[in-house]
């Protein structure tokens, strides 16, 4: 238990960081998510734009303390991966024209 006042404030600072840090981790993985069930449907378009939702929010919690760059980068990497292979996919195989 913390017996000076700096000690106490520490505590009190901690566990506000720790509720924000764990709010933003949150909607990251929240956000994520929904990403890839959107490249799992194969929806290109929408993919894109959450897809840049996604990389803005990470950038942004790797801005403060909550993720280290390096991990932000390598999440936006891997999902970038996924979202251009899923535009190739779509380019391969186009779309039957109807008439």
């Amino acid at each position: 238990m913390a017996h000076s006042l700096s000690a106490k404030k520490r505590v009190r600072q901690n566990a506000r960081r720790k509720t924000l840090n764990k709010s933003r981790r949150s909607q990251v993985k929240t956000q994520i998510k929904h990403l890839e069930t959107t490249l799992g449907e194969g929806n290109v378009a929408v993919a894109a734009e959450q897809f840049r939702a996604v990389a803005k929010k990470l950038d942004k919690v790797s801005a403060t303390s909550t993720m280290h760059k390096k991990t932000a980068a390598r999440k936006k990497s891997r999902l970038a991966k996924k979202l251009n292979a899923l535009k190739t996919k779509q380019v391969a195989a186009p779309q039957p024209k109807q008439a």
